[in-house]
């Protein structure tokens, strides 16, 4: 299953950029929300950041004997975005390329089938759930609580959801430190 480009003039994948984002630094003292978002941007940011310039055979270099790529851990954040955001706490059908996703036969699909991806296609898939997340929540309380709920009918509150997605954003930040180093010797931050 191939993903396509983002179309820029519909509201719900509009994204200002594809190329590049700003990678702000959060605020030493802000409060409890905008230090949340903020770290989470700051991480989304900083994917971007370690894919930068890399072509389609680079995003799929693989450090052996491990099969995760670049281009997997984009298209993985991109479905953990939606998952967490627009399915779990505000209770929406699923959106594509997840809907319909062969997930019954293959439950890593998103980290497999992105090297099938065009860069500039995968790059927009995470940019725009991305967005789709931020608008979603703006003005979101933190207590506020999820419409899905966990096996057992538990509803996750907004603050344990945005926490997992700074944990989930930043340890797949950790993994595209290593391949992205493995590339072309790109280090940092």
């Amino acid at each position: 299953m191939d993903i396509s480009p983002v179309d820029p003039m519909d509201p719900v994948n509009r994204v200002d950029r594809v190329d590049r984002v700003d990678r702000v630094d959060p605020q030493l003292a802000s409060d409890e929300r905008t230090t949340l978002d903020e770290f989470l941007d700051f991480l989304r940011a900083t994917l971007l950041a370690k894919t930068d310039g890399l072509d389609a055979d680079e995003l799929n270099r693989r450090l052996l004997p491990s099969t995760l790529t670049l281009s997997g851990l984009i298209k993985h954040l991109a479905m953990v975005e939606d998952y967490w955001i627009q399915s779990k706490f505000l209770g929406l059908p699923d959106l594509e390329p997840w809907a319909s996703a062969p997930w019954a036969e293959d439950r890593d699909w998103e980290f497999h089938s992105a090297k099938d991806d065009d860069p500039v296609a995968l790059r927009s898939l995470y940019l725009a759930a991305c967005e789709r997340s931020r608008r979603s929540l703006a003005g979101a309380d933190l207590a506020a609580l999820s419409a899905g709920t966990d096996r057992d009918g538990a509803r996750w509150n907004l603050r344990w959801i945005l926490t997992h997605l700074i944990e989930e954003t930043s340890r797949h930040c950790g993994h595209a430190d290593l391949l992205r180093e493995s590339i072309d010797g790109t280090v940092g931050e």
